[in-house]
């Protein structure tokens, strides 16, 4: 089962957890896209326990469309790097792939 959960803290914040599966490409999608600009967009996939190809993909999409992954599990990273070698995985963005809890220094 896949639960959405939206938050806004300063950016826009889905956090997604169980599977994310092909099926669920089109309801993630349509969230992402119902933002309006102005905020980052940011996928929080700490508690995300299985992926399939198509999520990869999606993932790799959405990072070259500045949305930000936090907690990104390492089995998800690596498969994006290798899904998407020669493609900008930073998505022009500093902290484009997030992996860690870190949280910018406000100084």
């Amino acid at each position: 089962m896949l639960k959405i959960q939206r938050t806004v803290n300063g950016d826009v914040v889905f956090t997604v957890s169980g599977r994310l599966e092909a099926h669920n490409i089109s309801e993630l999608s349509a969230l992402l896209a119902a933002e309006p600009g102005g905020r980052t967009r940011v996928l929080d996939l700490k508690d995300v326990v299985l992926v399939d190809s198509d999520v990869v993909r999606f993932l790799c999409g959405c990072v070259n469309d500045s949305i930000v992954l936090r907690n990104c599990p390492p089995y998800i990273r690596a498969w994006m790097t290798r899904e998407g070698d020669g493609h900008d995985l930073a998505g022009g963005h500093p902290g484009g792939l997030q992996t860690d809890d870190a949280q910018p220094d406000p100084d």
